[in-house]
């Protein structure tokens, strides 16, 4: 049978116990913004397929801001390209922008808003 050694503290220190990490689940956070009417809104959300930008277009006439997430088609060309194509259409249609973000990511904007191009470097 092993015989468990308990560290002794030294004068003035106390046994710490410590604590699992404390992690918030930002579907339980409420920030209150859902409900009022400050401006657009950033919505993200992940295509599949083409027929997926229908959903996705109303959001943008809606003057929400949008993040695709195209991870799971960047592989497939073709319909990536008609994605992105059909994408800049309505940016163009709302007067907004469109600009691709990494390696799997869309940013499109509604009327208005410009997406620049910059990148802004680290301050060090």
């Amino acid at each position: 049978m092993p015989i468990l050694k308990r560290k002794i503290p030294k004068p003035g220190e106390s046994y710490r116990v410590k604590e699992p990490r404390k992690y918030i689940d930002l579907n339980e956070y409420d920030s209150g913004v859902e409900g009022q009417a400050m401006g657009p809104v950033v919505r993200v959300a992940e295509v599949y397929r083409y027929e997926d930008v229908r959903k996705l277009s109303d959001i943008v006439y809606n003057g929400d801001i949008l993040m695709i997430d195209y991870s799971s088609i960047a592989n497939d060309d073709l319909t990536l390209r008609r994605i992105i194509n059909e994408l800049k259409s309505i940016a163009k249609d709302v007067n907004g922008d469109v600009a691709g973000i990494g390696r799997n990511f869309l940013v499109v904007t509604p009327s208005g808003m410009k997406i620049s191009r910059k990148k802004i470097k680290g301050l060090s």
